[in-house]
């Protein structure tokens, strides 16, 4: 079956095979920079999710892409669509704020540096579902500013269904990794 891919590799020598590992364990680096580089600009672990579920459909569908953003200037308001991750939940949750509740300091004499300084919490609701996130948040009452990934800034539809199928059948993403890494190899340029 890789009768003619083995030859190949053979005629190109060891030093040919060690190039191309080399490109592409540079491009994988490569790749992770600009995920890490993303994450800086955009203040967030994680500046692109995959909706995986259609808790918020009409608005997004199972397999959209979405693009986050947590910035460190503004308070989430009613209305803003949010990602948000509980502590031991593996999965993050992409939601909409139902009700905002911020809290001023009661000391006296002390002034908050900013509106950001003070504590916000949030509830949450999924647009097609019938009741709020309460019973997500895994014991918590409300849902803290650490608990937001981020706010969804924009989306691709349907360009995430390729993440869903590599998560539901791990063969295709053996297979398709496995690919790859021939190409690499078997790549003369």
């Amino acid at each position: 079956m890789f009768a003619d891919e083995l030859k190949t590799l053979r005629r190109l020598g060891v030093r040919h095979v060690l190039l191309q590992i080399l490109n592409f364990v540079s491009v994988l680096a490569s790749g992770l920079m600009i995920w890490k580089g993303l994450g800086l600009i955009t203040n967030t672990e994680s500046p692109i999710v995959v909706v995986l579920s259609g808790s918020m459909e009409p608005a997004f569908y199972r397999g959209d892409l979405l693009f986050l953003t947590n910035p460190t200037d503004q308070r989430y308001q009613t209305g803003d669509i949010t990602v948000y991750k509980v502590p031991g939940a593996d999965i993050p949750i992409v939601h909409r704020v139902l009700e905002t509740h911020d809290f001023t300091s009661k000391k006296k004499g002390v002034v908050a540096a900013s509106p950001l300084v003070q504590k916000q919490l949030l509830l949450t609701k999924g647009d097609n579902n019938h009741i709020d996130d309460i019973e997500l948040y895994q014991g918590l009452e409300w849902l803290e500013r650490k608990h937001i990934v981020g706010k969804v800034r924009g989306f691709l539809p349907y360009v995430g269904y390729v993440t869903i199928a590599m998560n539901d059948f791990p063969q295709l993403k053996y297979a398709l990794l496995g690919g790859l890494g021939l190409l690499a190899l078997v790549q003369r340029e």
